[in-house]
């Protein structure tokens, strides 16, 4: 015991300085496209035609990203004569509307003591596998007042992956109805944002917004733990939203 102490002394803190400062460490984060200016239109049908999600679009001589749609499948960016620009970041959390953002104050209200309850709502287990990774000693959300808890009825953000199945339609509305008052939802993922790959079809819908009110998106395909912990904080207003897309309209009335 007395040799893993002082292990632990030499070492000292190794958690992620983030939000304090960026983390520029290897493999934080794969990047993720934005709007790019194409020296010709064949070069834009391009990027277009391969884009399996259809995130692409053609916009002004380039391409637009809806990031909601982007699955990181980097189709985009390699083996083509004129790639997408590429943006080596993780803060892409985004607003899903001006006015749900503005309802609640969640961190003047909590200060930094707020609870949060995970809802696999039929992801692959991607997005859950790197939701987990930030409650690890390296991102350590518990230093910046987040804590996991297994009941909603004690959670003041409720964090959502996949594209709601048919079967789980229900758990999620009955989840977020439980939760207390003032509460934020945040939809990790593109399945959960927009329906990704899976949805909407037949077994899915496109994404927790049909189903709940949604604060805050967080794109990617799964998004790293970094881009999750910008969400979390843009969700209780600790960090602004991404500026490479617009706010996403919220696709049910506002609670």
């Amino acid at each position: 015991m007395a040799n893993w102490v002082l292990k632990g002394l030499r070492s000292g803190v190794r958690s992620s300085a983030y939000p304090a400062q960026l983390d520029d460490a290897p493999g934080v984060s794969p990047g993720h496209p934005v709007e790019s200016h194409l020296k010709s239109a064949s070069a834009a049908d391009v990027l277009v035609a391969r884009c399996p999600t259809r995130a692409i679009t053609r916009q002004n001589g380039g391409i637009a990203i809806d990031q909601a749609r982007c699955v990181h499948c980097f189709r985009c960016l390699r083996d083509v004569d004129e790639p997408a620009s590429w943006q080596p970041d993780y803060e892409w959390a985004m607003q899903a509307s001006d006015a749900a953002a503005a309802l609640h104050k969640l961190e003047h209200i909590f200060g930094r003591s707020l609870h949060v309850r995970f809802v696999d709502a039929g992801a692959c287990g991607a997005c859950m596998s790197e939701a987990r990774q930030i409650n690890n000693p390296y991102y350590n959300i518990h230093r910046l007042g987040f804590f996991i808890t297994p009941t909603p009825r004690n959670a003041d953000v409720l964090l959502v992956a996949g594209p709601v199945s048919d079967a789980m339609q229900l758990a999620l509305r009955k989840t977020y109805e439980a939760m207390p008052m003032p509460k934020r939802v945040v939809a990790i993922g593109a399945c959960a944002a927009s329906g990704g790959v899976f949805g909407p079809s037949f077994a899915a819908f496109g994404g927790a917004a049909e189903i709940i009110p949604v604060d805050v998106i967080v794109p990617g395909c799964p998004p790293p733990p970094l881009a999750i912990l910008h969400g979390l904080l843009v969700a209780v207003e600790r960090k602004p939203p991404s500026t490479t897309a617009p706010p996403v309209p919220a696709a049910v009335e506002p609670r």
